[in-house]
């Protein structure tokens, strides 16, 4: 089958497109993609993570066409107690700028969702066997692979890492010191556990990861060295199909991840208030252009803390977040303001995949930064969700048990005609939403290509600083900035840089065409 892949990694993107000539569809590539990113992308996602996938099935035979949101995120263990003392400390990840601080240890893991998340859209809306969808992962983890330069990069900032425990380090420093671009990176224990489960089947490889000999090893070693998860909470977790969020941007269809998750809503609601302004007599670039999109940016950001901070557990985010006297509210501000006119790691990672029947897949994974814990025997770490500052708005070991955590991942996709003309997701934690936002905006608005829309230069707000990437012009810059002098940091960065995300997406050029483009921030490639 034809179809296009973009994705983080040369490797993960070329794993997708073996199996769309091998007679996959969108799906399957999918699967085997996010496969083969747990190999050659370790630092941004797991088996032992969580994630989304959007899905778009074509309609066949008359059938109806479907669109659905897979939801395999972590979920929070069922209860603290039995736990006393959770193993659970701080490491920190020096930038070189600056230096960030994050929670590991077993007591900073979550129940698991990613392969519980591949098993059943495979199952659902695949076609290959899923030996055959696993077989480019199995084989990149048993012959090796050399470590990119961005790999390379991630290994240095998450050594503490990587190099906490003995099993972490027999993969990242096999010879006794950190593996450095152009070594090799090998998993054979990895190849040996995803060929073997892929062997059994879906529902058979499922009990063995969530009930049987691989979920056993996790609850012993919890109760050993002070991490939460029990076998019930494994054996409970449940992928969940969620109907996608709705989004109606200037006439065009756009469908994103819903609650209880944030990332969509926020996008939402930062649309809405860009869709009060017509964008297209702006000149992209401009002092006027960066000042809407920043502040536009700056009071999502105000809306957020005001009025979801605390209940971001709660199911009714889209509701509240997209009510019109709210936006009405942040509109009127953005109004009066532009009437006056005239290295931070994220560890996610994102691809997208269209095929030539009109199937459309956009999934984003990620593994936190990593607990530093690996299961024995597989080679598979897992998250440290419940050590992320973003993911626990009540404070950490503060979480309410039983619960789907929420999460800023925002796979997306625009319709025209129940056709997909693109599939966009990014990584970066809280820049996920002004990356994608901002893709869309270059698209919809300024008529940009795909793959301009993608490496054009882009701004970020949060907490107080407006970050700016090279390639405006002084004059638009001096512009956009004179609305955050003397309340907010201006950080000009030198170079493009992960920090703003990595937007890996797919569409149809104007011709019809499949096409691709990987977001060179994050060392993307299109196959």
């Amino acid at each position: 089958m034809a179809g296009v892949v973009s994705a983080g990694h040369e490797k993960t993107a070329e794993a997708g497109q073996v199996i769309l000539q091998a007679g996959g569809n969108a799906f399957d590539a999918a699967v085997a993609a996010v496969f083969a990113a747990c190999v050659v992308e370790p630092t941004l996602t797991s088996l032992g993570g969580g994630g989304f996938l959007l899905a778009h099935k074509a309609s066949y035979a008359g059938g109806a066409s479907e669109n659905v949101l897979f939801d395999f995120f972590t979920q929070t263990p069922g209860s603290r107690e039995g736990c006393d003392r959770p193993d659970f400390y701080p490491i920190e990840a020096d930038f070189g700028d600056s230096v960030q601080e994050f929670h590991v240890g077993m007591g900073s893991i979550a129940v698991p969702g990613v392969f519980a998340g591949l098993l059943a859209v495979h199952k659902r809306l695949g076609r290959l066997p899923l030996k055959v969808v696993a077989e480019p992962a199995v084989k990149l983890a048993r012959e090796g692979l050399t470590v990119t330069e961005f790999q390379g990069y991630c290994y240095q900032l998450l050594s503490p890492i990587l190099l906490g425990t003995a099993r972490s380090r027999a993969i990242y420093a096999p010879a006794g010191t950190r593996l450095q671009a152009g070594e090799k990176l090998r998993m054979s224990e990895f190849a040996d556990t995803l060929e073997s489960l892929a062997g059994l089947g879906d529902e058979a490889a499922l009990k063995v990861f969530y009930e049987g000999e691989i979920a056993e090893k996790i609850v012993r070693d919890c109760r050993a060295g002070g991490g939460y998860l029990s076998l019930a909470d494994l054996k409970g977790y449940e992928v969940i199909e969620r109907s996608p969020l709705s989004i109606n941007y200037r006439g065009i269809q756009m469908l994103t991840n819903p609650p209880p998750s944030a990332g969509g809503a926020l996008i939402a609601f930062c649309l809405e208030l860009l869709d009060r302004f017509d964008l297209s007599e702006m000149k992209h670039g401009s002092a006027e252009h960066l000042t809407l999109l920043s502040q536009a940016m700056r009071w999502t950001n105000e809306a957020r803390r005001s009025h979801l901070d605390g209940r971001l557990f709660e199911g009714a985010i889209a509701q509240k977040f997209t009510a019109s006297d709210l936006i009405d509210q942040y509109a009127g501000l953005l109004t009066e303001i532009m009437s006056n006119q005239l290295n931070r790691w994220g560890s996610t990672t994102h691809l997208s995949v269209m095929d030539d029947e009109g199937n459309a897949a956009s999934v984003t994974t990620s593994n936190g930064e990593g607990s530093s814990y690996v299961i024995p025997g597989t080679q598979i770490m897992l998250n440290n969700m419940l050590g992320e500052e973003d993911l626990n708005p009540l404070g950490f070991n503060q979480w309410p048990g039983n619960r789907r955590m929420s999460s800023m991942m925002a796979p997306t996709m625009i319709l025209k005609d129940d056709r997909p003309q693109l599939a966009l997701g990014s990584g970066g934690s809280n820049r996920i939403r002004t990356a994608i936002l901002q893709v869309i905006s270059n698209i919809v608005d300024f008529g940009m290509p795909l793959k301009l829309a993608v490496e054009s230069p882009r701004i970020h707000w949060e907490s107080g600083a407006f970050h700016l990437e090279p390639g405006y012009s002084a004059a638009a810059m001096e512009g956009a900035e004179a609305e955050f002098l003397g309340t907010d940091r201006v950080v000009h960065w030198q170079r493009s840089n992960m920090f703003f995300g990595g937007v890996h997406s797919v569409g149809l050029n104007p011709d019809g065409g499949l096409t691709g483009a990987g977001d060179p921030r994050r060392s993307g490639a299109v196959r």
